[in-house]
């Protein structure tokens, strides 16, 4: 694998610039090769003084020219003249002007809210969101590929036990006894929680049918010897076994059932007591405790969040069918908020312009720093190549400017002397 040249010998030249550069040099020639042939056949004709006089004003305003464009980057001819190569010598200079430049037309919180204030971001996304499956592609695609790549590159094992952790703290640090005790309450004054007793009645049943000869069993291990020599055992098992089957099907029949009653008015004294009651609330918290300890609780949190990411970078991966399904109308549904509630996308707005002011106003000063402490490590060679690349078909143009306007001038004076 190759490595990326260094920063000195980086040189983006403009298109064109050498050449400019070499019809600059060429025209100066010209004019000193006209000059000369011009003196030496001055005597033939008065129009060859006019000549003679264009090319030796040409030679002079191109000299001065090339002079004035070259020192501004390096020493002419490499001799050490003053106030010469300007721009290598004041390289720390220029950076810090280009910062404080960028500082104080970019990177100020009141420059940046005020140039935010026309901007309507919520409207924007508004229209985003609502594109029907096709338009917009190229942002969307853009967007998502970069949201994969950066869930792909992250350390998935460090970024996910930071995941991991972060949500073990947030339950930590939340006390869930009342939540679930207001969770119960609600659910039982609303009934939600018939379906659940029911269904554990009808499990109830099943578990009974599924292991009544162990239950048969049991009964006969227990039973008194006399009632086992009177042969009443069996008799015994077969009560308790129908028993409980008829007690399950009253359970299931009779709404009102006493047992029913009484398992809802302890689920009722449940829910008052983790609410209400500090030792319950004590013990559900220890058995949080627990269960976040718990390996097994681990190992769920990271199958979560793994399949988490790969739901993600699988969605991101492929957007128009991520917006084609239900996650797509909720955001189009969202998308049309944003964009037809004013009071919404008024307050959306104004979080955007703060945010985006207050970044400027804490890390303002470091986007300056960083542009200050860059240019300055440039070496004088690579910020000269930079500048002078970038404007370099403009730097000749003033030398090709300099020759004619040079020449023009000196055809003036030498009519104004014949006259």
């Amino acid at each position: 694998m190759t490595s990326p040249p260094p920063l000195s010998r980086f040189n983006p030249a403009q298109p064109g610039a050498a050449g400019m550069k070499a019809a600059a040099t060429g025209l100066l020639v010209l004019m000193a090769a006209v000059f000369f042939a011009a003196r030496h056949y001055e005597g033939l004709h008065p129009a060859v003084g006019y000549v003679k006089a264009f090319a030796e004003a040409a030679m002079v305003g191109g000299l001065a020219d090339w002079f004035a464009v070259t020192a501004l980057f390096r020493h002419p001819l490499g001799l050490p003249i003053p106030h010469t190569a300007i721009i290598p010598r004041n390289k720390d200079r220029i950076g810090e002007a280009l910062a404080n430049f960028l500082q104080t037309n970019f990177l100020i919180a009141p420059v940046v809210a005020r140039r935010m204030r026309n901007i309507d971001l919520a409207g924007a996304a508004g229209r985003f969101l609502q594109a029907p499956q096709g338009q917009e592609t190229r942002i969307r695609q853009g967007a998502s590929r970069l949201i994969a790549d950066l869930f792909e590159s992250l350390d998935d094992e460090r970024l996910g036990g930071l995941v991991k952790t972060s949500v073990a703290n947030r339950i930590r640090k939340m006390e869930v006894a009342p939540l679930l005790g207001h969770a119960l309450a609600s659910a039982i004054n609303e009934d939600r929680h018939v379906p659940m007793l029911e269904a554990t009645i009808r499990w109830t049943a099943r578990a009974l049918d599924a292991n009544e000869e162990l239950i048969r069993e049991m009964v006969k291990k227990r039973v008194n010897w006399v009632l086992k020599l009177a042969g009443l055992d069996e008799k015994m098992s077969d009560s308790v076994v129908n028993g409980l089957r008829k007690l399950t099907v009253d359970m299931q029949t009779e709404p009102a059932h006493p047992v029913r009653i009484k398992i809802e008015e302890a689920l009722a004294q449940l829910a008052n007591d983790l609410q209400t009651k500090p030792e319950t609330r004590a013990k559900v918290e220890e058995m949080k405790e627990q269960l976040l300890d718990n390996r097994s609780v681990s190992l769920w949190l990271d199958t979560l969040w793994q399949k988490g990411r790969e739901a993600i970078i699988r969605a991101a991966r492929n957007p128009d069918a991520a917006m084609a399904g239900k996650l797509g109308e909720v955001l189009q549904s969202m998308g049309q908020s944003l964009e037809k509630d004013a009071r919404m996308k008024r307050a959306i707005n104004q979080f955007a312009r703060r945010a985006v002011a207050g970044m400027a106003a804490s890390y303002g000063s470091s986007i300056v720093k960083l542009v200050s402490e860059t240019v300055r490590g440039w070496d004088a060679q690579t910020i000269t190549d930079r500048l002078e690349n970038a404007v370099g078909r403009d730097l000749q143009y003033i030398r090709i400017n300099g020759t004619l306007v040079g020449g023009t001038v000196g055809v003036l004076l030498h009519a104004l002397d014949a006259l």
